[in-house]
């Protein structure tokens, strides 16, 4: 994992985790890495110093929320995951099939390709991206 400190073209830092440099240059290729206070897709990274962790203790807490836009995001993903089904992959093909009435409707949340959430806009059926990546729930 490597963290990266961005910045928008509207001036917003903010820091983003990635599986590589290379994993980062992908995402943001394919319009993938946003702006966490204003949406913008003109993301590039910043100057900064590095990290050292020294030892077990050093290690940066990742699972608590720094500030109030973490706990209100970590919040919203509480509230989504127990009021909703994770469909995973299969999100564009259940909503568009509760949309046109060939299942019971109910909410849901998962992932979709960038083409299938953009096919499903303009068909007129609401979905609304997540600020998130879902996670994975075993069954």
């Amino acid at each position: 994992m490597i963290r990266y400190t961005l910045r928008c073209d509207n001036g917003h830092e903010f820091d983003g985790w990635f599986k590589s440099a290379s994993g980062f240059d992908s995402l943001r290729a394919s319009g993938q890495v946003n702006c966490t206070q204003c949406g913008s897709a003109q993301v590039d990274k910043t100057l900064m110093a590095p990290n050292v962790a020294r030892g077990k203790d050093a290690r940066p807490d990742l699972a608590t929320p720094q500030n109030e836009k973490e706990a209100a995001l970590a919040r919203l993903r509480r509230h989504v995951e127990r009021n909703s089904d994770y469909v995973g992959m299969s999100f564009a093909s259940e909503a568009r099939a509760m949309h046109e009435g060939r299942a019971p409707e109910r909410s849901i949340h998962g992932e979709a390709r960038l083409e299938d959430a953009r096919k499903l806009l303009e068909d007129g059926i609401p979905v609304a991206p997540l600020p998130f990546t879902p996670r994975q729930r075993a069954n």
